[in-house]
């Protein structure tokens, strides 16, 4: 309770989105309906509380009720109902989204998708789990483990989202230089469309090329296009290697150098490689418990490089000649090698702790962004440079993932500021543009980044992802405000009924 009334101090954004007078306010007699076709349901003010509010406590919305459906069936009959009161319907899985893309906006509908937790399938032979969307990814991971699988995706908040939301947001996180992304590794997909229809593509087959892939579309469409219920994942064999090290660096040039130099001593077994600067490892050290500083001075930068295979000599006979050249053309100056399980996971929490430290400092404004990888630390300069007047450079942080170039970018202030938030947005979007990069490298765009897709989408692609969001959702109820740019919707008087054409 006292997180939420900290966060409610601080819950200033979500006020200023204008309700779409085409969407309907919930009734009673909505939530009597809606709670005989999910009878699992909640208007509990604590568990309303924390559903309302994001995972930043930057957004908060006011729905008066959950349903925690346990099928699809239970799924599609809701959708069928909203669809047709034109109730808003926002999906929770975890509810870790940094964007806001999971909270409602004013008192849509939350469908929470926790009792839908069960592991349907496990094909060793095809190397494929299938399982309902509620599943959380750090539980399917020690599932997997037992029969020498593991999950293509790694995440910080591994131990509370759920793969269904993963999926949804496309989320990338420390495994993707090795395994990819979620379009490569999502075989099969079943999701609700907003009028109930169900579409199962559930399938253990990697090959299938008939026609419109349209489980793509899904992926990364944040519950704006359908519910989704059930995945088929590619689960690759668990590495029985792993070798560690933790660099420090003098400067961003010189992780360049060391990103190249991993790449070319490591290949095809370098299975993670992040950055981190100073700023950001002195949140760690100050706000998570037993975090010692594994070098004996301090960096302006350091890094995790991580091989994962299975021969250990072969593989720690590369990370040795990797470290070697790399001390020898000194692009490195001091580093650490891991020599248990115990000190991996040690050296991983000083990275994977950052979000949750900066999150302890203060109210934090973050940018997940996709740039090229000579130009991630020069956004973190300019943004010191441009919030100089404000904000100290010693509260603004960069880090993230060096091997597919996406930099986090973290700005902390005491408290929620219109002031930091009107220096840095639109800037940082414009920048990232003006640079050749995205605005959302993996968090999605949710509600804080929608009014900016602009800045990374041309006016003719906004346009055709309109008429998919038409066409997939006419009357627009999943995930309202979200995603794209609100446009005006016809009052329901004026509404063509879906007949699924467009």
């Amino acid at each position: 309770r006292m997180w939420i009334r900290r966060c409610q101090s601080r819950c200033l954004s979500s006020m200023r989105i204008a309700r779409r007078p085409d969407l309907a306010a919930v009734s009673d007699e909505h939530i009597r309906s809606l709670s005989r076709l999910c009878p699992n349901n909640s208007r509990d003010e604590v568990f309303l509380a924390v559903a309302n509010i994001d995972w930043l406590g930057k957004y908060k919305g006011h729905s008066p009720l959950i349903l925690y459906p346990s099928s699809t069936h239970e799924v599609a009959a809701a959708l069928r109902y909203c669809s047709g009161k034109r109730l808003g319907v926002v999906v929770q899985g975890g509810n870790t989204s940094l964007v806001g893309g999971a909270t409602p906006v004013h008192d849509e509908i939350v469908l929470d998708m926790r009792r839908m937790n069960n592991i349907i399938e496990i094909d060793q032979e095809q190397q494929v789990l299938i399982c309902d969307a509620g599943c959380i990814l750090q539980q399917l991971d020690q599932k997997l483990e037992t029969v020498g699988l593991t999950m293509p995706l790694d995440l910080g908040a591994k131990g509370s989202c759920q793969i269904g939301g993963n999926v949804a947001t496309n989320a990338g996180g420390i495994r993707l230089v090795r395994y990819g992304s979620l379009h490569a590794n999502v075989i099969g997909l079943e999701w609700v469309m907003a009028n109930g229809t169900v579409f199962n593509n559930i399938t253990t087959l990697r090959k299938d090329n008939t026609g419109f892939d349209l489980k793509q579309l899904m992926i990364g469409s944040e519950g704006s296009l359908g519910i989704i219920t059930k995945v088929a994942l590619l689960v690759p064999r668990k590495p029985t290697t792993i070798n560690l090290s933790y660099l420090a660096l003098e400067s961003f040039d010189k992780v360049i150098e060391a990103l190249h130099c991993a790449r070319f001593h490591l290949g095809e077994i370098l299975s993670a490689i992040e950055f981190q600067d100073r700023q950001s490892l002195e949140f760690v050290l100050a706000n998570h418990p037993g975090s010692q500083d594994p070098m004996d001075k301090s960096y302006p930068f350091y890094m995790i490089v991580e091989a994962s295979g299975f021969r250990q000599e072969h593989d720690a006979d590369r990370m040795s000649r990797f470290l070697e050249d790399a001390l020898d053309r000194q692009i490195i100056a001091d580093g650490t090698l891991a020599q248990d399980s115990t000190q991996i996971a040690g050296l991983w929490a000083l990275r994977e702790s950052v979000a949750e430290s900066v999150g302890k400092s203060g109210s934090v404004f973050k940018y997940d962004l996709s740039l090229p990888v000579k130009d991630m630390y020069t956004m973190v300069e300019a943004m010191r440079t441009r919030l100089a007047p404000v904000i100290s450079p010693d509260l603004i942080c960069g880090y993230g993932h060096v091997g597919d170039s996406n930099l986090h970018l973290n700005i902390v202030s005491p408290e929620f500021s219109d002031k930091v938030q009107d220096l840095t947005e639109p800037f940082v979007y414009d920048l990232t543009r003006k640079m050749g990069g995205s605005i959302s490298a993996e968090h999605g765009l949710g509600l804080m980044k929608a009014p900016y897709i602009s800045y990374s989408k041309s006016e003719a692609q906004i346009r055709l992802m309109q008429q998919v969001k038409d066409l997939f959702d006419p009357n627009g109820i999943l995930n309202p405000y979200k995603v794209l740019p609100v446009a005006p919707k016809p009052e329901p008087a004026q509404s063509i009924i879906y007949q699924g054409k467009p």
